[in-house]
């Protein structure tokens, strides 16, 4: 689907007043309380956040690529907590299930996912597998009619609040790497799951994580996402469903990057020192002009991966350099966002302390920046020999 340009933009100005009128005032809220309020889920059920990137036919808006990169930017001018209860179930939640399900597992879980009604996790780190996903030690034995799982998840984000798991476990013991992985999207109330207590985490108060734990979780043979199939062609899946998934969290840090830089230019004109406001400095102006320089440069990355992915290239490598270089970036945004307040921006009353802490898990999750390099060299490598 590609919305018109009046129909698009008419969804980005509701969103974007959601998250300036409604959003915005609550933040050191959510952050103290570490809990999102439940009637502003319900809020974001009704605008149809939960079901942004699930196609129309099953209940949600159906938003390509750069649909979606151009509602993630707006979300990210808020919080990331509160794009994070959405998330899971726009991209690695939902995505795999839309790219390989079979027709009746779409049919059974993507208009109640579309609603808000599920909330879909993604199962795939583990102790000893993150990076190195294809190391999955979780294992899924056959049994008869079904298969049974034994292993434990880490650091699951929306484990805590999921009634449905894609998990990532091996399903051919005797071959390595991601190739014997096979994908089961297990409800979260099957017998034998268990959750650890949520992680106390660096920043993104209000969005929770936990460990999922498996022993002897016994599951129907259609619980494998795809059927009979996809059987260990889990990690492809996976992998598809992180080249969009890049793009979103690339979009994100663009998003918080506009509100850091916002904050920024507006404390600049207001702060006196020396009898004049602190952004007639030119030391000062270089850190904005740097800030907006490298925010409208990954803007436009973005945006040109996401059209190219939706005419059909190719865009692991590019997905993967616009994760790399965005996510990075807002990391350098957000520091000197912390300089030019001074030292009210160590201070927690201003917030700009808190995006800072916030901003970094954007460089860890969906592939650290040092993975994103080390498929970029690689594609780069590959196309030439």
């Amino acid at each position: 689907m590609a919305l018109d340009t009046a129909t698009l933009q008419q969804l980005l100005d509701t969103i974007g007043r959601f998250v300036r009128d409604r959003l915005v005032p609550i933040e050191q809220q959510v952050a103290r309380e570490d809990r999102i309020p439940a009637e502003v889920i319900q809020e974001m059920r009704e605008l149809g956040l939960f079901g942004l990137t699930i196609p129309e036919e099953y209940g949600g808006l159906g938003l390509n690529t750069e649909e979606e990169c151009r509602v993630v930017t707006e979300l990210g001018w808020t919080s990331p907590a509160f794009r994070s209860v959405i998330g899971t179930n726009n991209g690695i939640g939902s995505q795999g299930l839309v790219m390989d399900g079979t027709e009746a597992q779409k049919r059974h879980y993507l208009p109640r996912m579309a609603s808000g009604e599920v909330i879909g996790s993604f199962a795939l780190t583990e102790p000893e597998a993150g990076s190195d996903a294809g190391s999955v030690r979780t294992r899924a034995v056959r049994d008869g009619e079904h298969f049974v799982l034994n292993g434990s998840k880490r650091y699951i984000t929306n484990a805590p609040h999921a009634q449905l798991f894609t998990v990532f476990a091996r399903t051919d013991p005797n071959t390595k790497g991601g190739r014997g992985v096979s994908a089961f999207l297990v409800p979260a109330d099957t017998a034998g799951i268990t959750l650890g207590r949520p992680d106390r985490k660096m920043g993104q108060q209000g969005a929770h994580v936990c460990d999922v734990i498996f022993e002897d979780v016994k599951v129907p043979l259609d619980a494998l996402l795809g059927g009979e199939e996809r059987l260990n062609a889990g990690f492809g899946t996976a992998m598809k469903t992180l080249d969009r998934g890049r793009l979103h969290i690339s979009a994100l840090a663009v998003g918080t990057a506009e509100r850091l830089i916002d904050e920024s230019v507006r404390y600049a004109l207001e702060r006196k020192q020396f009898g004049q406001p602190i952004g007639e400095f030119q030391l000062l102006q270089g850190m904005l002009a740097d800030s907006r320089t490298e925010a409208y440069a990954a803007r436009c990355m973005v945006l040109d991966a996401a059209r190219r992915r939706d005419s059909g290239e190719d865009v692991s490598m590019l997905a993967s350099c616009c994760k790399l270089f965005a996510t990075e970036m807002v990391g350098r945004v957000a520091d000197r966002a912390v300089q030019i307040f001074g030292g009210a921006g160590y201070m927690e009353e201003y917030g700009i302390e808190r995006f800072y802490r916030d901003v970094r898990l954007f460089r860890l999750y969906e592939g650290t920046s040092q993975i994103q390099q080390l498929i970029i060299a690689r594609n780069m490598l590959r196309a030439a020999s």
